[in-house]
């Protein structure tokens, strides 16, 4: 199948090839096709598995986080959903409104909240976390075991030592 991202991706990539630096034609390739991994990722597993229930991709990662962690106060949620705390607390009013998830207090703590999974939020994630496992390896399909392990690894190393985050 002739794809125009893939075209465009090794035309911009001869291109930067015979530039000077700071021009660096596979630290380019890497990136774009990083970017282009993830942004169709997220397309497709939005269209297809979580916009026909209502949901957005990070509304179901703050769910599929509750299903694993338990109770989580929100901004330890925003921390490691890796979201601002407002991206946080709009997802769970939405989420909360819908009956998926609730608040609740924290004993000891008049001012503390977790946010927990309601029974029909468990549901609909153990549903929904299936289904979508599904669709990743459709997606995943032309590597085999050891390839995914490989790349899995090497893209922890990236996370795990990326830049600074501070402006």
């Amino acid at each position: 199948m002739d794809r125009a991202d893939l075209r465009y991706a090794a035309y911009a990539r001869e291109r930067l090839a015979a530039m000077p630096p700071p021009a660096d034609a596979a630290a380019f390739a890497l990136a774009y096709n990083l970017l282009q991994l993830s942004y169709l990722l997220v397309t497709d597993l939005e269209a297809r598995i979580h916009r026909p229930r209502g949901w957005t991709l990070p509304g179901f990662r703050l769910m599929f986080k509750l299903w694993l962690l338990g109770p989580t106060q929100p901004a330890r949620l925003a921390e490691i959903s890796v979201m601002s705390r407002s991206a946080v607390t709009n997802a769970v009013n939405t989420l909360e409104r819908d009956g998926l998830v609730e608040r609740r207090p924290v004993p000891g703590d008049r001012r503390a909240l977790v946010v927990a999974l309601t029974p029909a939020g468990e549901a609909a994630v153990r549903e929904t976390f299936a289904e979508q496992t599904r669709r990743e390896q459709e997606w995943f399909a032309p590597l085999d075991a050891a390839e995914r392990e490989l790349l899995t690894g090497l893209l922890d190393r990236v996370l795990a030592a990326r830049p600074d985050e501070s402006p």
